[in-house]
C-alpha cells in the first residue's frame, strides 16, 4: 500500500499529515486510517487542537483516488468507498476538537471537502480549488454539505457545474473557505504555528463549546451523508464514468 498517515502530539497541538504520491490522493485503506486518528486526538486529552495537513509541496489533496473507483464493481463497493469521505467529515464534525487546516497547494474533490469541514484553515495563494467530480459521471454529494457550508449554495454551484475551471486560493478566501491565502508555505507554517501556539493556551472547554456551537444543525450528517454516497456509489457503475476515470488515467 502506498502512503502513510502520521502523527504527532506537541504541546496540546496533534498534527495529522497525510500522504500519497498521486498528488497525496486518498484510497480508502488511507481515509480509513485517516478517520481512526482524528477520532483518536479528539478523545485525547492531552490533545487541546488538531491541525490536519498535507506532506509535499503543491498538493494539499487531490481527492479520490482513480485507480480505486476504477475498480469498483457494484453499488456495494461503491458506497463503502465514498464513505471513507463521509467518514472522515463526521470525524471532523463530532471529534470534539477544533481541527485547523493546512492548505498548501491545490485541493481538488475530496479534498476541496476536507478543507471545508475543518473549523479553521488557512492556506497558500497556490491554494487554487476545484470540485472535478461532474466531469466523472458523478457529483460532488458527500462533500456536498460541508463545502455549501463554508462557502454558501451559490458558491458551491459555481465550483461543481464547473468541473474543469479551477478557483483561486484567493477566490476561496473571498468566499470564505479559507481564512488567509499566504504568498509562501514559509508564511503559511510560521503563521499556523504562531496560531496555534496562542489557541492551545485557551480554555479547552471554552473551545469544546464553540465547536459544538460551530456544527448545530448538522446532527443529520450521519444519515445524510451516507445517503450521498450511496448516491456516488451508484453512479460511479454508470457507463460514463467508467468511460471518463479510464479516459483520464490514459491521459
Amino acid at each position: 500500500m502506498e502512503g502513510h498517515i502520521h502523527v504527532e502530539n506537541k504541546s496540546g497541538i496533534t498534527t495529522i499529515s497525510f500522504y500519497h504520491p498521486a498528488h497525496n490522493s486518498l484510497p480508502g485503506y488511507l481515509l480509513r486510517e485517516l478517520k481512526i486518528e482524528i477520532l483518536r486526538a479528539g478523545n485525547d486529552p492531552l490533545t487541546t487542537i488538531i491541525v490536519l495537513k498535507s506532506d509535499g509541496d503543491r498538493s494539499f489533496c487531490a481527492g479520490a483516488s482513480f485507480t480505486e473507483l476504477v475498480s469498483i464493481e457494484n453499488e456495494s463497493q461503491g458506497f463503502e468507498f465514498f464513505s471513507g469521505f463521509s467518514g472522515v467529515i463526521n470525524a471532523i464534525r463530532t471529534c470534539g476538537k477544533i481541527v485547523i487546516g493546512r492548505v498548501q497547494g491545490k485541493a481538488v474533490g475530496g479534498g476541496v471537502g476536507l478543507a471545508s469541514a475543518c473549523d479553521y484553515c488557512m492556506a497558500t495563494k497556490y491554494a487554487s480549488v476545484r470540485l472535478s467530480e461532474l466531469a466523472v459521471g458523478i457529483g460532488p454529494f458527500v462533500i456536498g454539505p460541508a463545502v455549501e457550508r463554508k462557502v454558501g449554495l451559490s458558491a458551491f454551484s459555481q465550483m461543481a457545474l464547473n468541473p474543469d475551471e479551477w478557483q483561486t486560493a484567493q477566490w476561496a478566501k473571498n468566499k470564505g473557505l479559507f481564512t488567509e491565502a499566504f504568498e509562501s508555505t514559509e508564511q503559511l507554517d510560521a503563521y499556523l504555528e504562531h496560531f496555534c501556539k496562542k489557541l492551545v493556551k485557551m480554555n479547552p472547554e471554552a473551545l469544546s463549546l464553540l465547536k459544538k456551537v460551530f456544527w448545530d444543525g448538522t446532527e443529520n450528517w450521519d444519515s445524510l451523508l451516507a445517503e450521498r454516497a450511496r448516491m456516488s456509489g451508484k453512479l460511479i457503475l454508470s457507463d460514463f464514468a467508467k468511460n471518463a476515470i479510464k479516459g483520464f488515467l490514459q491521459s
